[in-house]
């Protein structure tokens, strides 16, 4: 009997790409096209670039890019290479961008043009870095400041040949490492292994291909909407190469050219936070375009009933799905069984807009936050296991106890599951409001809040009180000039009524502002929103 073991590597994720619909195209915005014949041979070759470059098994290599064609060429090559893509996030303050790239040690930096001014103030306190490849859109214009420069992308692609030999690397080599921020302290590292990748995209391949939840498959035409420096634009792109999608990479998010882009190539899948979503539909150009074919996965943030009803209203598919950064990221996906599929769209929506049910091999449970036990009924925190998830955090042994207390993931995520096996996530532990002994569900007031008419985005977040010890408060952003604010506790009046709201739940206090604070990659900033309240009251 062999004793071979087959590795579970990211090349196998590339292989089919020149079995199956090798002339289908990737496109990077309207200005750059190729098919994966073109597409798999430059894989090969930016690696050959790598190898004369310097760069072997264990190393780092960085990428501060737009969403690209390029970019996808580095989710492959990089990995495939031996070494660890580091995929930087650009939305991150300067400081904290000069910290996540030291702590990763990066060694190389594949950047684009649009972020050498970044880089030439921070060259002289990157500790590891040895040299940098600029990547261009157009034609060579000034080289700028930055030191010890190896050359320009296409340019060394062109001069290079491919490897013939693609060398074997053992499954458990860590494949991407990328850093999420928190409510305090330094971005943390999280890393993820070629094996935790691929299980991770046969995960995604059962459950969107064969649950229709939304349905994906390799005739759908994919642009993803989620940054690809953000837990791997959630793992998709792995998907859609691998079953050779006709991708389209938008670049920078501009509302008028991703309208354009879904109108010209028949865009079908997407995926992205509700902040994308919003911003499309509330385009001028938005409603001259046909919608009705495109079906969107909303995860990073809850999505709304509100949302999800607009977005019925132009014929989208729209579902949810949940994870983090620790989670590779997907945990569970919005589904639809043969009876909900019956009901109306409006019936329909209430099931869209849950976390959905667990995808397979993720095992979750609901346990006390020291998880040492499981909860027996009603909400607890949110704790999972499956094989793809993070092991713990780069270089912090103490956070990373911290993340896997007791062999369960925990998520940091209040909820339950319901009667009929859907995850619901009630609220983050750091952002349930404690009133008087009670829970407020802040993600459950900012959905009735956005039922009102000329509500945009609602945040609700707790504030100090001597008698009730938090209390909740609401910022409203609003496209009116102006807005009833009475109306709006009127509204959730209703829901006390009703019963499914307690008093105490109302907002004492509701506010317009002209922008709501966001994070990184687009989620409602409430730490911000706390410490901007807090200095109001200073």
């Amino acid at each position: 009997m062999s004793s071979i073991k087959q590795q579970l590597q990211i090349k196998n994720l590339l292989d089919p790409a020149l079995r199956y619909e090798p002339d289908r195209e990737i496109y990077y915005r309207d200005s750059h096209n190729y098919t994966y014949r073109e597409f798999v041979p430059r894989v090969h070759r930016l690696m050959a670039v790598l190898e004369g470059l310097g760069i072997g098994k264990g190393d780092t290599v960085a990428v501060l890019d737009w969403d690209s064609h390029r970019y996808l060429e580095a989710f492959f090559a990089v990995p495939m290479a031996g070494a660890i893509l580091h995929t930087v996030n650009i939305r991150l303050s300067p400081d904290q961008i000069l910290y996540t790239m030291n702590h990763a040690k990066d060694r190389l930096v594949l950047v684009h043009e649009d972020f050498l001014p970044l880089l030439e103030k921070l060259q002289d306190h990157l500790e590891t870095v040895e040299a940098f490849v600029i990547i261009r859109d157009g034609e060579a214009s000034t080289q700028g400041d930055l030191k010890n420069t190896a050359g320009e992308y296409e340019s060394l692609l062109s001069e290079t040949t491919e490897l013939s030999d693609i060398k074997d690397i053992e499954e458990d080599t860590v494949a991407t490492r990328f850093y999420t921020t928190g409510t305090t302290g330094n971005p943390k590292g999280v890393s993820f292994s070629h094996r935790q990748l691929v299980l991770h995209t046969m995960a995604l391949s059962h459950t969107l291909a064969g649950f229709g939840a939304p349905s994906f498959n390799s005739t759908d035409v994919y642009m993803p909407l989620t940054p690809m420096f953000h837990v791997h634009a959630w793992g998709i792109p792995y998907l859609a190469t691998s079953w050779c999608n006709k991708q389209i990479y938008p670049g920078r998010y501009e509302p008028d050219l991703i309208l354009d882009l879904i109108e010209k190539h028949k865009v079908t899948f997407s995926h992205c936070v509700p902040t994308i979503l919003q911003m499309v539909l509330a385009h001028p150009n938005s409603k001259n375009v046909d919608l009705s074919d495109w079906k969107i996965i909303i995860g990073g943030s809850a999505l709304s009933p509100t949302l999800a009803i607009a977005a019925a209203e132009r014929g989208i598919d729209i579902f949810t799905g949940y994870g983090m950064s620790e989670t590779c990221p997907v945990l569970s996906v919005s589904y639809l069984r043969e009876e909900t599929r019956a009901l109306t769209q409006t019936e329909q929506i209430s099931y869209r807009v849950r976390a959905g049910i667990p995808v397979i091999m993720v095992e979750p449970r609901i346990g006390t936050p020291d998880g040492n036990s499981e909860v027996s009924s009603g909400e607890g925190e949110i704790q999972v296991r499956a094989p793809w998830l993070t092991e713990g955090y780069y270089c912090d042994d103490e956070k990373s106890e911290e993340l896997w207390k007791g062999d369960w993931l925990h998520t940091g995520d209040v909820g339950m599951v319901d009667s009929e096996g859907y995850l619901r996530i009630t609220d983050r532990i750091k952002d349930v409001i404690k009133s008087g002994g009670e829970w407020i569900s802040s993600i459950e007031l900012e959905s009735l809040i956005m039922e009102i008419k000329g509500v945009e985005i609602a945040a609700v977040v707790g504030v100090p009180d001597e008698q009730w010890g938090e209390r909740p408060c609401a910022w409203i952003q609003t496209h009116l000039d102006s807005i009833d604010l009475d109306a709006i506790q009127d509204h959730l009046k209703q829901y006390v009524e009703k019963g499914k709201l307690p008093s105490w739940a109302i907002p004492n206090l509701v506010a317009v502002v002209e922008e709501i604070p966001r994070t990184s990659v687009g989620k409602i900033d409430k730490k911000e929103i706390r410490k901007r309240i807090s200095q109001m009251g200073e």
